[in-house]
């Protein structure tokens, strides 16, 4: 499954920002259009790299599905950074 919103909270000692969802499958119009690009850009990459195309997808896809359930939370000198990928 791929992520299909993320979660962006920001707060500071000063500052509380309310949490942002951002629509991540909005972002697959721009993917389709610029696929032929993406797809040379990976051909290359696997000309370089002595390796298959399809096992350079197979790696990206592994890695967009594995997005859903990230969830990192930064507290540093009271300053608090959340992000969420659901």
């Amino acid at each position: 499954m791929t992520p299909n919103f993320a979660v962006l909270g920001i707060a500071t000692p000063t500052r509380h920002m309310p949490r942002l969802w951002i629509p991540l499958f909005l972002l697959w119009i721009p993917v389709v259009l610029l696929s032929p690009l993406i797809f040379l850009t990976l051909a290359a990459v696997a000309i370089v790299t002595r390796t298959t195309v399809w096992r350079l997808i197979s790696l990206c896809w592994g890695i967009l599905s594995g997005l859903p359930g990230t969830d990192v939370r930064v507290h540093a000198d009271g300053n608090h950074v959340l992000v969420r990928v659901l």
